[in-house]
């Protein structure tokens, strides 16, 4: 083979059959020295479980782009949402669409392929982004849960402006963006050591294993940096969510009279923090995953077999929590219920207007055809398509959860 020849011209042999295995070790030796090699296939997984991985990961994108892009329309379009509380979700959906634009698709290759197989210019966008959603999402939520605990618990003290509420907003990107510029400047692109790659199983022709990595100048950094994100990224905040939420529950019976709190603004409540909770559920099993590669003394076969299959899992689920949010809203709000009804409206209206302009041109172009034997052609169907849709969309929104 050639590779034989090439590691023979230069004093080495190759011992064993590079076409037993998929993925094997191999002693190299090397002036006297023994010099142990890895030849991986190009792509990680068979063909049921990428699809799988493909699938999965197609869904959770869909609905984010989806789902996110009409919480922003609404909100910048309905000048009645543009409330404090509205303008930190508007927040919270660009934070999920950044992780559905920039990590979703890469991270999913990542994942599908061996090695890292984008650019040093991929490699750092896509940590820094979804380090930055990530600081930006999880702020987000502390200033929710802050803005509620002062509304409720304090009524008689100044509610915050919008004008409050879009500097703290400028504010979580600035800190965001800080936490996560040493990510930045030390992410990197660089081969493995004497590992290699091979495709089609044609061990003629090998290619150098590139990894994305944090490439600090002391490496005990790596580790002390991703304790810091722990901490400051999820722990803190998940504290102070927590004891937010704790204040605002009873509120509404205390010293035996009344409630203080509004049906709807329970509602509000419930809905924020289902967000909060998903989130924090969603992003633990991650997190615990990092934390035990750098800390747990993993050996060589069980960090494979995480970067193999768990972490896809894990990534998966923390990303599909970008996915969840929009449901929240139009499940719990229904501002955001009527908003999405009114996206279906709209689109329902353009696909009529489209199939009228279908129709006449369709006319002109015959010299006259009779306009009502196109009625029932496809611009008919797709408008029952889409008020089925709308049905459909109305019907599951409908459907109430028991007061807690």
């Amino acid at each position: 083979m050639e590779i034989q020849d090439n590691m023979a011209n230069e004093g080495m042999e190759l011992e064993g059959s590079a076409t037993t295995a998929a993925v094997m070790n191999t002693s190299l030796y090397y002036s006297g020295n023994i010099t142990r090699i890895t030849l991986s296939t190009y792509y990680q997984h068979s063909l049921y479980v990428a699809s799988s991985y493909i699938i999965a990961y197609f869904l959770i994108f869909l609905l984010c782009i989806v789902g996110n892009t009409l919480v922003c329309l609404i909100v910048a379009e309905n000048r009645r949402m543009r409330t404090v509380t509205n303008l930190f979700i508007l927040n919270l959906a660009i934070s999920d669409l950044l992780v559905g634009i920039f990590c979703i698709p890469t991270t999913l290759v990542d994942n599908l392929i061996t090695g890292w197989p984008f650019s040093n210019t991929v490699c750092k966008m896509s940590g820094f982004v979804q380090g930055v959603s990530v600081s930006a999402s999880v702020f987000t939520l502390v200033a929710i849960a802050v803005e509620r605990f002062r509304v409720i618990v304090y009524p008689l003290q100044p509610k915050p402006t919008v004008f409050v509420a879009k500097a703290a907003i400028l504010l979580i990107w600035v800190l965001a963006v800080l936490i996560m510029c040493p990510a930045a400047s030390a992410l990197t692109v660089d081969t493995v050591p004497f590992h290699y790659m091979v495709y089609n199983d044609d061990f003629n022709h090998t290619f150098p294993l590139y990894t994305c990595y944090e490439n600090f100048t002391n490496p005990r950094m790596s580790k002390v940096y991703t304790a810091v994100l722990l901490v400051l990224i999820y722990l803190v905040p998940l504290s102070v969510i927590t004891v937010m939420y704790s204040s605002i529950s009873p509120v509404g019976g205390r010293r035996g009279g009344p409630p203080t709190i509004s049906q709807k603004k329970i509602r509000v409540i419930k809905m924020l923090i289902v967000v909060a909770l998903l989130f924090i559920l969603s992003w633990l099993p991650l997190w615990t995953l990092m934390m035990m590669t750098d800390y747990a003394g993993l050996d060589r076969d069980q960090l494979d077999l995480l970067t193999s299959y768990i972490f896809p899992f894990a990534h998966w689920l923390a990303f599909s929590n970008s996915s969840v949010n929009p449901i929240i809203y139009g499940y719990y709000n229904e501002n955001f219920k009527r908003g999405f009804q009114a996206v279906c409206k709209s689109w329902r209206r353009m696909a009529g207007q489209a199939r009228n302009e279908r129709t006449v041109q369709a006319g002109e172009g015959e010299g006259g055809v009779n306009l009502n034997s196109l009625k029932g052609y496809s611009g008919v169907n797709l408008i029952h398509g889409l008020t089925h849709c709308e049905t459909v969309l109305d019907s599951l929104l409908e459907i109430k959860f028991a007061d807690c």
